[in-house]
């Protein structure tokens, strides 16, 4: 019986040792004091009800994540041309530089970066390999795309590289999907829609926000196609749309980058708002062909499309393929696509604990962290209903809690979830409008922290406390042959029984980009046995006996360096 108990016990040790984590929030702490206002006026417009995105990036190249955050502005917004000027009445995008210290300041002004449209999207990278990240932001409206001066300041090229397209766009991402060593860019546009034909219900006598696929039968708008850039390395981008064979038209939400078959090209999962996905392998030549179908990913388990809203890829299984973790409006479930070995991918979202969790919950910004450090990435939802009257005719609500779930690794080598959102802190928040989140330790403790953007309230920050409790590692990757930046660089870790594959990736998420470095949670693994960094040039290098706790900057051809020199 004894012996019976401690095999017991040892079961329950392995599989459920976590750290003790807490998510408190630090946005007055750090000085960060962003409201997001979408320009609702009661009339219901559709635009209103997606909120904007937010990207942590190191901007100034000093090693602190600086944050950006979109805002939408008063409806009708301001015409196109005038929106990267500096309107003080108008709300703006905010930058905040990292002090350092755990506190941010304010320096849009300066920087040039406080663009007044109707912001949406956003993502960093640097596009013209000088070693400064330049910043991209969707509008309902004309884009825009920042250079980075590397003084500090940032100016408007948006004519210049060719990329201001005036449609309603949403996420976006860079990636370089071609190889040739320049950053493309990836945008997803949702539908033609004017203020001036808007279409709503009216539920119970209540006037209430109308689904985009009643918008478009009931006027003439049409979901639209997403855009492919080609970086020429001068400056200037091509549309490459439709020689690339990205033709499907969608109303897409969300963009996704990953290479699911490792045989080194990039490919794109794209999340559409009450339609089937959309998944673009990458052929190798230039093209892509949307394999949605034949890989299982535009559909859940039972052949219906969801309305997805974000999306995220990673290896929760620690097999060596991506997964794909795809968010949904309430009544649908958060979907968790296994890959099966580059075949094809499984819907496990609910035998894994994430489907009938998530049913209730209006599901935006979704991401894979691995908030404890244990070496298992688990899985953050943010939630918040779409109409700010639903209680009055359901019993949902418009401010939702967001969720956290734990991976958690069985003894016979499979995974489930288990929701954690109580035991890190979430359920004792204030509940908020949730849309966006980025993903990042903004303090270089550690562990990863989260800035959620909620839908006209103000944003919120939360700072990890514990989660470096493991051990831990963080990469950046800084290519030369390969884009500087180092997206789409897959790095492969083993650390004691513990073998690990991420990539430095753009977009996913919602709306946002999170940190480019690449982090690993270790577990009790004070060292790390081996690091191979696969470079989108084709180039492998190796490292052994690396100790934890550290974040190492890695040259493509120079090894390890000393900050990013």
């Amino acid at each position: 019986m004894k012996r019976f108990c401690y095999i017991i016990l040892f079961f329950l040790l392995s599989i459920s040792t976590p750290a003790e984590v807490q998510f408190v929030d630090a946005t007055d702490a750090a000085g960060i004091t962003f409201r997001h206002v979408d320009g609702r006026t009661g009339k219901k417009f559709l635009i209103e009800t997606l909120g904007s995105g937010a990207l942590f990036f190191d901007f100034d190249v000093d090693g602190a994540l600086d944050l950006y955050v979109v805002n939408a502005t008063h409806i009708p917004p301001p015409k196109s041309e005038n929106t990267s000027q500096i309107h003080s009445t108008l709300p703006k995008n905010k930058l905040y530089r990292n002090n350092g210290d755990g506190t941010f300041t304010d320096i849009t002004d300066r920087a040039g970066v406080g663009d007044t449209g109707y912001g949406v999207g956003c993502a960093a990278a640097d596009v013209n390999n000088d070693g400064y990240p330049e910043i991209y932001v969707t509008n309902y409206g004309a884009n825009r795309l920042y250079y980075n001066n590397g003084d500090g300041t940032f100016t408007d090229a948006t004519q210049k590289a060719g990329v201001g397209d005036e449609r309603w766009g949403t996420s976006c991402a860079f990636l370089d999907y071609d190889l040739d060593g320049y950053i493309d860019l990836y945008v997803a546009n949702y539908m033609k829609f004017s203020v001036a034909e808007n279409e709503w219900w009216e539920t119970q006598g209540i006037r209430t926000y109308c689904s985009p696929t009643d918008q478009i039968a009931g006027s003439h708008f049409v979901s639209e196609s997403d855009i492919l850039y080609r970086n020429n390395g001068d400056g200037t981008f091509t549309d490459v749309t439709k020689t690339a064979g990205i033709s499907h038209r969608a109303l897409g939400l969300a963009v996704a980058v990953g290479d699911y078959d490792n045989d080194g090209y990039p490919d794109l999962h794209i999340a559409n708002d009450m339609e089937a996905d959309l998944f673009y392998h990458n052929n190798g030549d230039g093209t892509f062909t949307e394999t949605a179908d034949f890989t299982g990913t535009g559909y859940d388990e039972n052949g219906f499309p969801g309305s997805g809203m974000g999306n995220a890829f990673g290896d929760y299984n620690n097999d060596g393929y991506l997964d794909l973790v795809v968010s949904n409006a309430s009544g649908l479930p958060a979907l968790l696509y296994q890959n099966e070995n580059a075949a094809f991918f499984t819907d496990v979202s609910f035998v894994s604990g994430i489907g009938a969790v998530t049913l209730p919950y209006f599901k935006w910004a979704v991401e894979f962290l691995d908030y404890d450090n244990d070496g298992l990435l688990d899985v953050f939802v943010a939630n918040g209903h779409l109409q700010e009257n639903i209680s009055f005719f359901s019993e949902s609500t418009y401010p939702q809690t967001d969720l956290v779930f734990r991976n958690v690794r069985r003894q016979n080598g499979t995974h489930y979830f288990t929701d954690t959102s109580t035991e890190v802190g979430l359920a004792e928040l204030p509940k908020k409008v949730s849309r966006a989140a980025a993903f990042g330790d903004y303090d270089n403790d550690g562990d990863v922290d989260i800035f959620l953007n909620n839908s006209n309230q103000h944003a919120t920050l939360l700072r990890n406390e514990g989660g470096n409790s493991n051990h831990w590692l963080t990469i950046q990757p800084i290519g030369t042959r390969s884009n500087a930046s180092g997206i789409g660089t897959k790095i492969v870790v083993k650390a004691g029984n513990l073998s690990l594959t991420k990539e430095a990736r753009s977009g996913a998420s919602y709306l946002s980009q999170s940190d480019l470095r690449v982090h690993f949670g270790l577990g009790k693994n004070s060292t790390v046995d081996t690091l191979e960094i696969h470079w989108q040039s084709g180039r492998t290098e190796r490292f052994s006996n690396l100790k934890s706790d550290q974040i190492l900057y890695i040259k493509e051809g120079h090894g390890i360096i000393n900050g990013q020199e």
